[in-house]
């Protein structure tokens, strides 16, 4: 999904006045649909997995997590982080179909979706993240 995104992120950039031709359709297609997968992935990971509505339960429901940062991040952050980024690239994928210019479509396509790659990068739990106790490792 971030290959798809970092490309048509730079498809948008480099399109200038190029026509918004079928291969820009297409890889936001491909987009929607590899976000879409990770949104059903990830909210089934999020209820029946470790580290999502299971760790907000045995904090002791939503007031507590909020006051662990590792509990709301994992519980709370991550997924609405998530939640956010797939309705921004759904609404970039529909600013390639408004009957505008193609630039204004590639442009307003390219906000969209860069705007949605800054949340993703800020919500992963990467390994060298500074909060105690949310980067985990690699694997």
């Amino acid at each position: 999904m971030l290959l798809l995104l970092v490309i048509a992120i730079f498809n948008s950039m480099v399109a200038g006045e190029r026509p918004f031709i079928k291969s820009d359709a297409r890889t936001g297609l491909l987009l929607i649909i590899t976000t879409d997968l990770m949104l059903l992935i990830g909210l089934a990971l999020w209820y029946f997995g470790p580290w999502g509505y299971h760790l907000i339960e045995n904090a002791g429901g939503f007031g507590a997590a909020m006051k662990d940062p590792v509990v709301r991040f994992y519980g709370i952050e991550h997924l609405t982080g998530m939640l956010i980024t797939v309705i921004l690239i759904h609404i970039g994928k529909a600013q390639g179909r408004k009957k505008i210019s193609d630039r204004k479509k590639h442009v307003r396509t390219m906000v969209f979706y860069l705007i949605a790659l800054v949340i993703i990068l800020a919500t992963v739990p990467w390994p060298f993240r500074h909060l105690v106790g949310v980067g985990r490792g690699w694997y």
